[in-house]
């Protein structure tokens, strides 16, 4: 599950695009909504700590 997020938020940070959570997409629920929230904002984390992890080891270089 952990890995769907950070995939999530790895589209989110190339291409901008987020799964939609308006009310008439999922639900009217507030809860369903800060869950999802929360499950998409872990998976932002998630990435970061990867990025982090990675870019301090010698096994990955950083090209742009």
């Amino acid at each position: 599950m952990t890995a769907v997020s950070a995939f999530l938020a790895g589209i989110k940070r190339t291409t901008g695009l987020t799964p939609s959570i308006k009310s008439d997409k999922i639900s009217e629920s507030r809860e369903l909504k800060r869950w999802v929230d929360n499950y998409l904002g872990m998976g932002e984390w998630v990435m970061d700590q990867s990025v982090a992890v990675l870019g301090s080891s010698g096994w990955f270089e950083r090209r742009r």
